[in-house]
């Protein structure tokens, strides 16, 4: 079965059909992570801790975010890298990776360790801990960061096991350790009394189970076998993980900010109130973890569409497309507007599971600070979640400037510069008031944003399926041109095929690889065009492109192992790289020639083809540094350099006399 008919189903299967096969898992992955960040602070609510200690909970929290920035960074990364080399049948860029990728993640844990144990104190007043807090921060915190390298090894694995096949796996392990930790809180906390240290102990047992779970995972591994050479670092391999991997950990080192700022603004203006510092920052350390239980229920459902959104948009099924959109858009509201009517209407109850203030001297204050929180500060977290949703629907459907906009424009735009002004005029209220003003501000951008791209789909004329077939050729050389913008590459490649009456491969591979992936054959071979000038690896990285360009390169292999060929572009000396009797070429030229070949040939002005070049060779390099790890246009990846400026004549017959000259030698 070829990667057609393999994911054709994504294509013409009932959408909610598809929505509940994909989500579901999603959705239950990230709220059984959710109860990790809740589970403690339910419990020590309730225990003698009280306020103070989800207070103490609170500041400690950022911190941990910051260590999961990097194992999910790492994890993400060498997640998607996975699937990419079992796309590519690469069986040896994987292991390197992932073994490279559990060395660094270790390695950071151990960095991150030494950096925070010294200052501590400092960092965690920097949160937001007051003097009547930070000691029981502290204590949390030293048992906590003891065991940061089980918490970053456990998350940064279980992104690689989904991605290996075993997605129940990757749940039984996070699952059995929320089980764990729930169990031992209560016997901690209540039973031996332990406060603080019992509620970081059952956190850090929980951890070491999950931890546990997925070692077992990687001496049972699907798609890759890790031998002592996988841990070996390897950092070619790893560097593509790890592009692979940074919209997740911009994802979260931009909450991280947000904790930041929200702390010290709460602390300087709690201060100031009637509320004292502690009320606030433990209200707000309870918002979190319940609007974490909330996004979460969004961000499974968008997430786990990603596949049926990347697949539909690259087969351009523009009606698929917008019927998925209103779809996840009708869950997002409805999630949404649910959450709001309990946070309008019963704020209390919520808090309430947190348990009651007892260590605090005003309990009053605790209460109305809660009301006003969940009242005003999530007043519009259908906007929330609706912004959220649309940001993870942009970059399934490979748009990351639309994606990076319309998530950070709500966050770092729009919610961090009100904090820091509103509080100067209306007090601590206006830390409240700043969520639901950025969260309008940016839900008319991300709507104005998501009404363009919808408007951009408009539908292909309709075309028969392509039934190109692979030419006919015998065992022999194969030659792979790369060319420059206006070297007149193409042309050349297609002399030299000629000339030698081998066949020659261009636009053929892109309708092939539409045959193999059922994507539109008009997408795959827009894929560099498309790619915005600063965020090319974002944009590659994305699910639909990376679809795309593995159905390339198992296309490019299918000719190559078809017979002797040319072939034009598409990073195809990288692809072929360990096939015996491949020849290599690269044609270049001065710029004044190529700014004239492309004057000529597309009728643009002086200035229009110069910037047609640049973007072009931009797109170029950024696809084959995408794809190898290595520079487009360097020598040494080629056996054979050419000036076209020679005429495309001359040059096909260089290459011509050099590939009869090597087959003689």
């Amino acid at each position: 079965m070829n990667q057609s008919e393999n994911s054709e189903f994504l294509g013409i299967e009932k959408i909610s059909k598809l929505m509940l096969k994909f989500s579901i898992p999603c959705v239950l992955s990230l709220l059984v992570s959710a109860l990790y960040n809740i589970v403690d602070q339910i419990f020590i609510g309730n225990s003698e801790l009280s306020a103070l200690g989800n207070a103490a909970t609170g500041v400690v929290f950022p911190i941990f975010i910051i260590a999961q920035a990097f194992a999910w960074c790492f994890g993400d990364g060498c997640a998607a890298y996975l699937n990419i080399c079992q796309g590519k049948k690469d069986t040896q860029s994987a292991h390197k990776a992932i073994g490279t990728g559990i060395v660094i993640t270790l390695l950071a844990s151990l960095v991150l360790m030494i950096i925070f144990f010294p200052m501590k104190t400092q960092l965690l007043t920097l949160f937001g801990a007051s003097e009547n807090s930070i000691d029981m921060a502290v204590e949390y915190f030293n048992i906590i960061l003891a065991f940061f390298p089980v918490y970053m090894l456990s998350n940064m694995m279980n992104a690689v096991i989904r991605a290996d096949g075993s997605p129940a796996w990757s749940m039984a392990s996070m699952l059995l350790g929320a089980i764990v930790n729930i169990i031992l809180d209560p016997v901690f906390i209540f039973g031996m009394h332990w406060g603080m240290t019992g509620a970081a102990l059952a956190t850090i047992i929980g951890q070491c189970v999950s931890f546990v779970i997925s070692l077992i995972y990687f001496f049972r591994t699907k798609t890759f076998k890790l031998t002592k050479k996988s841990f070996v670092p390897d950092f070619k391999a790893f560097g593509g993980a790890l592009k692979l991997g940074t919209s997740s950990f911009i994802t979260q080192m931009t909450i991280v900010i947000i904790s930041l700022v929200c702390n010290i603004m709460l602390a300087k203006y709690g201060a100031m109130s009637q509320y004292g510092v502690d009320i606030p920052i433990a209200i707000i350390g309870i918002e979190s973890k319940v609007f974490t239980v909330v996004i979460n229920l969004v961000v499974g459902i968008v997430l786990g569409c990603q596949p049926i959104i990347g697949y539909n948009i690259g087969a351009k099924n523009y009606d698929r497309v917008r019927q998925l959109y209103k779809s996840i858009l009708m869950c997002t509201v409805i999630i949404g507007l649910a959450s709001t009517l309990l946070f309008e209407s019963a704020p209390q109850a919520v808090v309430g599971i947190f348990g009651h203030p007892t260590n605090i001297p005003n309990p009053d204050d605790y209460w109305i600070f809660a009301e006003k929180t969940f009242r005003i500060f999530l007043s519009l977290v259908t906007f929330t979640c609706t912004i959220k949703m649309t940001s993870i629907f942009f970059q399934a459907v490979g748009k990351p400037v639309q994606a990076v906009i319309s998530s950070m424009i709500r966050d770092i735009i729009c919610f961090i510069p009100l904090i820091l002004i509103l509080p100067v005029f209306y007090g601590i209220e206006g830390i409240l008031f700043a969520a639901p003003i950025a969260d309008f501000i940016a839900m008319i951008v991300a709507a104005a944003l998501t009404v363009t791209f919808m408007k951009s789909l408009k539908a292909s004329p309709s075309e028969e399926k392509s039934d190109t077939v692979l030419k006919p050729s015998k065992k022999g050389v194969i030659i792979t041109i790369a060319r420059e913008h206006g070297s007149s590459g193409k042309q050349i490649g297609k002399l030299v095929a000629e000339k030698l009456g081998i066949p020659f491969y261009y636009k053929e591979m892109t309708a092939l690889a539409a045959q193999e992936s059922g994507l539109d054959k008009e997408f795959i071979s827009d894929i560099n065009a498309n790619s915005p000038a600063m965020l090319h690896s974002l944009y590659l990285s994305t699910d639909v492109i990376q679809q795309a360009v593995i159905a390339q390169d198992k296309v490019i292999r299918k000719i190559a192992d078809n017979g002797s060929c040319v072939i034009v572009g598409r990073a195809a000396d990288y692809v072929l790289r360990d096939y015996p009797d491949l020849v290599r070429v690269f044609i270049y030229a001065p710029k004044k020639y190529k700014i004239q070949r492309v004057m000529e040939i597309y009728k643009d002005s002086k200035e229009a083809a110069e910037k047609n070049i640049r973007r072009s060779d931009e797109a170029r390099a950024a696809y084959y540094k995408n794809i190898s790890g290595t520079t487009w246009g360097s020598r040494q990846n080629y056996e054979l350099l050419v000036d076209s400026s020679a005429g495309p004549e001359s040059c096909a017959d260089v290459i011509c006399a050099y590939i009869r000259a090597s087959q003689n030698s």
